[in-house]
């Protein structure tokens, strides 16, 4: 039989059994029960007391590939804490052809077992709803007398052992530089470029980053304040900024949210990784200017030329080039043959990806006759002393190899042709008017595009995708009704979550 390895570790209880110890004990079980173990799912510092658990979900979503029998916990507790859920998700195993086991508790089959197991679980519940009780009564009492909850404290503290707060002389004076800094007019990049430059450390010995002090100067600590969900308790700690120069950089980082963007350019640009320049091959990347007016353009430009040395590429306006290519791209996912084409290229691939499959198959068939010829020559009389040693040579390399598909298929699960389909045929609804739509659009489907002064040549990911689209041609869709910016097509303005699916690329031209 073969089974999987299901391991859990909480942070909300340090005592309990190490991950590491868990499947210690569950390898043990299964050694001295003779159960092949394929794979181990863990999920660390989270509670059983929810369900959404990434390795766990996974887990029962593998139970229904009938690749492994059992479902191997340390104690039942693993598997959760709440009697819904496990009789929920015990029932999905079940329907799967799945049993749950547990190493340490020993539960007999009959109907003692399934009360005895509905006790247990009925514990877990009890214990976890009670150790949240306890550790939310704990944390409240924390902050009523000035202490720590956890982590490694705040930059400009220090704790000591019973984890109050104490003014750290050394990294103090730079956090009130910060906010007074802030006020006067540099903005929360400089300060970060200042502190790094000063070889000052953040909490965690690395160095700030533009969102740690942003959390620095909206940290209400500074001003002695301590708070943990609705409890908050003002002059908990030793205040380090005065509460109006607190109250000043609060005002002023508001101010500056509602102010212009004044990030780079290149976070608009839909193009950005895949343009390139059609006469010297550099990248071409976006850039935005102000006319006199106040009216801001957006172009693309080429590398090489934005550094005068030869290529004379012209700019190109960003939302005319991204309207076009945009339609092609959906041209292309609307073309029915194209979209089979990319399907079928698709399999192909995800056939070829994995080539032990193949392979333990071949040696697998080959251990299945050999177990069969041995039961052959047995039952034909034909018995010498290495007989039975052979046979159980055999069938030992038939349940590694078994055990070796299973871990494989579930390491690289397979995706079905229908759900390819469907899930390509999505693109079909998508509304294009939409930033993160039209970005999956170009990400999934488009490999390279390559810009010149006449015409583009746009190459798709998958092998015969080349297109070329002279601005004449360009010209005339936007005539017939698009537009002068070529709009992109409409369709069902309704938002899909998408996920990475990668094709055989040629960037052949």
């Amino acid at each position: 039989m073969t089974a999987v390895i299901y391991a859990r570790y909480s942070s909300d209880n340090q005592r309990e059994e190490s991950i590491e110890g868990q499947i210690r004990e569950c390898t043990a079980y299964a050694e001295k029960n003779g159960i092949t173990i394929v794979k181990h799912y863990i999920d660390r510092a989270i509670s059983a007391k929810t369900d959404n658990r990434p390795e766990f979900q996974q887990m029962i979503k593998d139970s229904d590939k009938k690749l492994f029998d059992i479902v191997l916990v340390w104690k039942l507790d693993r598997f959760a804490r709440n009697r819904y859920d496990s009789a929920r998700y015990k029932t999905q195993l079940k329907k799967n052809g799945v049993k749950l086991m547990s190493a340490t508790e020993i539960i007999s089959e009959g109907p003692e077992g399934i009360i005895l197991e509905s006790v247990l679980e009925g514990y877990a519940e009890y214990y976890s709803a009670d150790l949240a009780e306890k550790v939310v009564r704990g944390q409240t009492e924390n902050i009523l007398k000035g202490r720590c909850n956890g982590g490694r404290g705040t930059f400009g503290y220090t704790l000591d052992s019973e984890r109050k707060f104490h003014i750290d002389p050394l990294a103090s004076p730079f956090v009130l530089e910060s906010f007074t800094k802030y006020r006067d007019g540099l903005t929360m990049k400089e300060i970060r470029d200042w502190l790094n430059e000063n070889g000052i450390k953040n909490p965690v010995g690395g160095a700030f980053t533009y969102n740690s002090v942003e959390h620095m100067l909206k940290n209400r600590r500074y001003i002695g304040e301590l708070k943990f969900r609705d409890v908050v308790v003002p002059d908990a700690i030793p205040p380090i900024i005065p509460l109006e120069l607190f109250e000043d950089v609060q005002e002023k980082i508001a101010k500056n949210k509602k102010a212009p963007a004044r990030r780079k350019a290149e976070d608009d640009y839909l193009l950005t990784t895949k343009l390139f320049c059609g006469y010297c091959g550099a990248l071409m990347f976006g850039e935005s200017g102000t006319s006199r007016t106040g009216e801001v353009h957006r172009y693309y430009k080429c590398a090489t030329a934005k550094k005068h040395k030869g290529c004379k590429k012209k700019t190109v306006r960003k939302q005319w080039l991204e309207d076009l290519v945009v339609n092609q791209t959906m041209q292309l996912v609307k073309d029915d043959a194209a979209m089979e084409s990319i399907i079928a290229k698709v399999m192909e691939l995800q056939n070829k990806e994995n080539t032990n499959i193949p392979l333990y198959e071949k040696q697998l068939r080959d251990a299945e006759s050999g177990i069969q010829n041995m039961l052959n020559a047995i039952q034909a009389g034909i018995l010498t002393s290495s007989t039975k040693e052979r046979l159980e040579q055999l069938e030992e390399t038939k349940r590694e190899l078994e055990a070796r598909i299973a871990e494989e298929k579930l390491a690289k699960p397979k995706v079905t042709e229908e759900f390819i389909r469907f899930w390509l045929l999505r693109f079909r609804k998508l509304d294009m008017s939409l930033k993160d739509q039209r970005q999956a659009l170009v990400d999934t489907f488009i490999n390279a595009i390559y810009l010149y002064d006449d015409k583009v040549l746009i190459t798709f990911n998958y092998k015969e995708g080349t297109q070329t689209v002279t601005f004449g041609e360009a010209t005339e869709v936007a005539s017939e009704g698009n537009g002068s910016d070529l709009d992109c097509f409409t369709a069902l303005k309704t938002q899909h979550t998408l996920c990475a699916v990668f094709f055989c690329a040629d960037k052949g031209t």
